[in-house]
């Protein structure tokens, strides 16, 4: 479905284009439907929604939502994302989002503690300032881009891998929502959950199959289909689960800018035969 991308980032949270940048470059890339999804904020829509005005583009409303889910055999939680789209009844999420921005201020500040004794110096006045002092904006890549620029590590990766991502001595797991009542809200609110990149985890395939089985449970409504650089196999057990679960697809880049500039703005995989968009539930 060419001209469509429903997963994509602005400087709000940790894409490098301001909204109003972001709707020029997909006015220019030929996108014709796009929806801002920045993590746990909707605040770039409104800035989003204007620049679109009279263009040949329509913005759907949506945002990345930080939630969690567990197994009850493991006992042990994970981290998922929930992409909420095309809300019309904005106040319940709203409300939700102003508690996941709370946690977010309050994770990234903890981070930032535990990086302390490993790196020698305190770096949160730094990475505040990435995020023009709004605390509730910093994710881990602020905080990754930060020890780049501090000589800490030479690329905002190994930040991740020697410091801030699970199973590190100063990771901070996000304390989001349930899976459950994540989908609840988005639905009170009138709109559509989708599960964000399912195979982008660090999850067994089998986790990844237990995670699409209850998202459909739970009343979720589309899965994201896996990129182009995915194995073939992998494709095609996500699409399996979607078929055998009757949902539906999104589609979406995940586009950062210069955060990950090996992902293309607009740059979706293709639709299979006989699977549904969610898009097509847009009024």
């Amino acid at each position: 479905m060419q001209g469509v991308d429903l997963h994509t980032h602005s400087n709000i949270s940790d894409g490098t284009l301001t909204p109003e940048l972001l709707v020029q470059a997909a006015i220019e890339k030929g996108i014709h439907t796009l929806a801002l999804t920045d993590h746990d904020t909707m605040d770039g829509l409104k800035i989003a929604e204007q620049v679109a005005k009279n263009q040949p583009i329509q913005i759907i409303s949506g945002v990345e939502i930080s939630s969690q889910w567990s197994r009850p055999a493991t006992q042990k939680s994970y981290g998922v994302h929930i992409v909420a789209l095309n809300i019309k009844n904005p106040e319940p999420l709203q409300a939700l989002l102003e508690e996941q921005k709370k946690i977010r201020a309050e994770r990234a500040k903890q981070i930032c503690d535990l990086l302390t004794p490993l790196i020698g110096f305190d770096i949160y006045a730094d990475v505040i300032a990435k995020v023009d002092g709004e605390a509730d904006r910093i994710t881990r890549t602020h905080i990754a881009k930060t020890l780049v620029d501090k000589g800490v590590v030479a690329r905002p990766q190994q930040a991740f891998d020697k410091y801030i991502k699970e199973g590190k001595k100063a990771y901070v797991k996000f304390d989001g929502l349930g899976l459950e009542e994540t989908i609840k809200i988005i639905h009170e609110s009138q709109g559509f959950a989708v599960l964000a990149h399912p195979t982008r985890y660090d999850l067994s395939a089998t986790n990844i199959r237990y995670l699409i089985e209850i998202f459909a449970q739970f009343g979720g409504d589309a899965v994201e289909l896996p990129p182009y650089i995915e194995a073939a196999s992998t494709r095609q057990m996500v699409d399996r689960m979607i078929e055998q679960f009757n949902l539906k697809v999104s589609v979406g880049s995940d586009f950062h800018g210069d955060n990950m500039p090996w992902i293309k703005l607009g740059n979706i995989p293709k639709v299979k035969e006989g699977q549904v968009g969610i898009w097509e539930s847009f009024s």
